[in-house]
């Protein structure tokens, strides 16, 4: 199989460990995985995309104050 360079995620699709490695480092993405810190041990093993967001909220440690980040976010789930 031809390795496929992903822009964006679909919820719904599988994707491979690998897959989801290169996309989260050639873009600005959140995975949030119920796989927990396991997520890239298996390259070839599928997750799918069952959720997504436009952003999310973030507490800063700085100031005390809640931030909304406009950054993608999506949850994957072991299948």
């Amino acid at each position: 199989m031809a390795e496929k360079r992903l822009s964006e995620l679909v919820q719904g699709e599988n994707y491979s460990a690998q897959e989801l490695d290169s996309f989260v480092s050639t873009t600005d993405a959140v995975l949030l995985s119920t796989n927990e810190n396991q997520l890239f041990t298996e390259p070839e093993r599928e997750y799918k995309v069952t959720g997504e967001f436009a952003g999310f909220f973030e507490h800063s440690s700085d100031d005390g104050e809640k931030y909304f980040r406009n950054k993608k976010a999506y949850i994957v789930e072991k299948v």
